[in-house]
């Protein structure tokens, strides 16, 4: 059975972590904010959120920065399943028997590893995508996939090595195939282990996201972009986008913790 300062300081660790965040985001407000008295800018802060929503005849529709919300919200979707199955796969295959196999899985993180994201978004978008119909959402995904799959991979192979070897020679004794063993025994267990940083994986790929406004993917940070262009509200603008982002994160941290305690196994 769990003691009951441990229990408690599971329950506890989201709410210091989220408090944390308010901390950091209201000392670098309120920062700014005397910062920008200085220069003599006005808060404009009521012409915010009709760019958030509006309403009409009774109805509420979504602005700008919505609709560019949920395009990010999309493409970091997509590109998260995508990701971590580039990286399991190139796991497997660095640890499988197959020289073949070695050699692609090492090419691919070498290129990918040693190369920026925006250089392989661009060459995604303006080399490949033309020659293969490739259109400007699925370039964006298929960069963010392969960039955040390569660092995945590590992730995965990691948690893989990880586990006993007394587990394979145990899985193999009762007649398990080796694709049966990994998936009901290995990778039941390297799960636990994987999750957190996978996690912090998955936030690197939310912000990494904002790159794709480089192609005209109207995405949240190319929505904001074009307001402060017709509006020039810089500082509001970009506090509210920030502020989104830190949100998605938010909630994906905290639902990923109550997952890992889930898989957690109490001694």
């Amino acid at each position: 059975m769990p003691r009951p300062h441990i229990i408690a300081q599971q329950i506890r660790s989201p709410i210091i972590d989220v408090s944390k965040y308010i901390l950091v985001v209201a000392a670098i407000t309120w920062l700014m904010v005397n910062s920008t008295k200085q220069m003599g800018y006005h808060w404009q802060w009521f012409r915010v959120p009709q760019y958030l929503y509006a309403v009409k005849d009774g109805q509420i529709f979504s602005g700008p920065l919505i609709a560019g919300l949920m395009v990010t919200l999309r493409i970091a979707g997509v590109s998260l399943l995508l990701a971590f199955a580039f990286g399991l796969i190139t796991a497997l295959l660095r640890l499988s028997d197959s020289l073949v196999g070695k050699i692609m899985a090492r090419v691919y993180l070498e290129v990918i590893r040693n190369t920026p994201l925006l250089v392989q978004l661009f060459f995604i978008y303006f080399v490949l995508a033309p020659v293969f119909g490739i259109s400007a959402f699925s370039s964006a995904v298929l960069a963010l996939s392969l960039f955040e799959g390569a660092y995945a991979s590590e992730i995965f192979r990691a948690g893989i090595v990880s586990i006993h070897r007394g587990q394979w020679e145990a899985a193999f004794s009762i007649g398990l195939s080796t694709s049966q063993t990994y998936r009901l025994v290995i990778l039941p267990q390297a799960i636990r282990q994987i999750l957190p940083p996978l996690t912090s994986q998955a936030v690197s790929l939310i912000k990494d996201s904002a790159l794709v406004s480089t192609i005209a993917i109207y995405d949240l940070t190319m929505r904001g972009q074009a307001i402060i262009a017709e509006t020039f509200l810089v500082f509001e603008i970009w506090f509210t986008v920030a502020a989104m982002y830190l949100i998605i994160t938010l909630i994906l941290s905290v639902a990923v913790f109550y997952m890992e305690k889930s898989f957690r196994v109490d001694y």
